[in-house]
């Protein structure tokens, strides 16, 4: 009888975590495109300290001009230093979100800035890795790539 009662007890609390996947993906799919939003008016606002606060300590960041900002703050020193430099207003649009691991997320999307000097703007893709921790979730990786024409284009 006690294993019966063991093995129900089982599958009412399997059920009840698979019946809560469901919500608790949509809500961290929400807080996830929430901090990709907060880095984006960060950037654009210039705002060291909000920029610092989305960043894991060890967060690391590959930019398309190939420089590795490694660390949290050289991260957030490149970052203040390229947005004095280039100026213009940054966006991602978020295209999907991969869950690799309980609290890894994976998320791609299309990265534009726009009003450069001279009226410019450049499209890219970026990969952001998030993790959850504490604190709720953080980025620990940026990987930015300026997509080269096809060969024989």
């Amino acid at each position: 009888m006690r294993a019966f009662t063991a093995c129900v007890a089982g599958v009412v609390f399997a059920v009840s975590l698979s019946a809560q996947a469901p919500h608790k993906r949509t809500d961290d799919e929400a807080a996830i495109r929430q901090i990709v939003r907060n880095y984006m008016d960060a950037r654009n606002q210039q705002d060291r300290r909000l920029i610092e606060s989305l960043f894991t300590e060890d967060a690391d960041q590959l930019v398309s001009s190939g420089e590795w900002r490694k660390g949290r703050s050289e991260l957030v020193q490149g970052t203040m230093t390229s947005s004095e430099r280039t100026g213009g207003k940054r966006t991602i649009t978020v295209e999907s979100i991969r869950f690799v691991a309980p609290p890894v997320a994976l998320v791609d999307g299309r990265y534009e800035l726009t009003d450069l000097a001279g009226g410019s703007s450049r499209r890219m893709w970026t990969t952001l890795v998030l993790v959850e921790g504490p604190d709720g979730w953080r980025i620990a990786a940026i990987r930015n790539m300026l997509p080269a024409a096809a060969p024989g284009k």
